[in-house]
């Protein structure tokens, strides 16, 4: 468990800073409607001295300081339903979310292939309410959380640690309104899984291995930690996607050996190339196959069996 917690405490800080340092300049956006999203109901969070607010970078609009969890159903059409449904948490190191690349875009590619999609607007650490402030905590994150290559390392102050209380509260929210609708939303509560990239790869993990109430069919980490974990024994199958020249990636692959010891299936892809944050593909890159690979795995393991 300790390995778990190092892997999601880098993935968040490497995660947080590395948009930052590169060239994605960052707008303000408004705040967009949502108006499918329902209320989780699981309160605030601790210390929050700013509201929610919106950015755009890489032409995607992400949201900060989220203090109000919700859940937003993207359902099959009439007759197209196949029963599967997938919660899905985009990423952003716990500091943002990535709603639109890693959120409302896989959703839709779900409902289209005939499985229930859930987004969830999970709670987040606060950042500084001006967004000059926020870009420049970034910044200082990612100096502290950038292996060294000096003898200055030593000076660096520690990341502070946290824990991800309030977002496991909102994906067992979640999957609980989801099993309390399952009749009005076509979903069979035997192939109820979750998908998660980045920052959400390791809360589906911590949801997996923590959760006392969550009971997932299977399970999808998307450029996620790959630190080795000690895995429950009724743990979900596993599809793990990373690729090579993604900063998480670092020649690991603990998380993948944890499972496969533990004699749990485990399906991995390490593509060749696609960075990190991908979402469901960026132009010429081997990883954008990703998608069509999770259908055809959910395939052969009967998840979409008709309803």
């Amino acid at each position: 468990m300790n390995l778990l917690k190092t892997s999601i405490l880098a993935s968040c800080l490497l995660i947080a800073s590395s948009a930052i340092a590169q060239d994605g300049t960052i707008y303000p956006l408004e705040r967009p409607d949502e108006p499918n999203a329902i209320l989780l109901g699981t309160g605030g969070v601790e210390n929050q001295p700013a509201s929610e607010t919106w950015f755009k970078q890489w032409g995607d609009p992400m949201a900060r300081n989220i203090t109000t969890a919700t859940l937003t159903p993207f359902l099959p059409e009439p007759g197209k339903a196949t029963g599967a449904a997938v919660l899905v948490a985009p990423g952003g190191g716990f500091r943002w979310l990535s709603l639109k690349n890693e959120g409302w875009e896989v959703a839709q590619a779900l409902a289209d292939q005939g499985i229930a999609a859930f987004v969830l607007k999970y709670r987040l650490r606060p950042t500084p309410e001006s967004l000059d402030d926020f870009k420049e905590t970034m910044n200082q994150t990612f100096a502290a959380a950038t292996p060294p290559a000096d003898s200055q390392a030593a000076s660096r102050p520690a990341p502070a640690p946290f824990t991800l209380s309030d977002q496991l509260q909102d994906a067992e929210a979640a999957y609980a309104m989801i099993m309390d609708r399952a009749e009005e939303w076509g979903v069979d509560t035997n192939r109820l899984g979750m998908i998660g990239f980045s920052a959400g790869a390791g809360l589906t993990m911590h949801c997996t291995l923590n959760s006392k109430t969550m009971k997932l069919a299977f399970i999808g980490p998307i450029y996620g930690g790959m630190g080795s974990v000690e895995v429950p024994k009724d743990a979900p199958p596993m599809f793990n996607v990373i690729a090579t020249d993604d900063f998480l990636f670092r020649g690991q692959f603990g998380v993948v050996d944890s499972w496969y010891k533990a004699g749990i299936p485990v399906e991995f892809h390490l593509y060749q190339n696609g960075g990190h944050g991908f979402g469901l593909g960026n132009p010429d890159r081997t990883s954008n196959r990703w998608f069509d690979a999770f259908m055809y795995w959910l395939e052969v393991n009967d998840f979409l069996a008709a309803y």
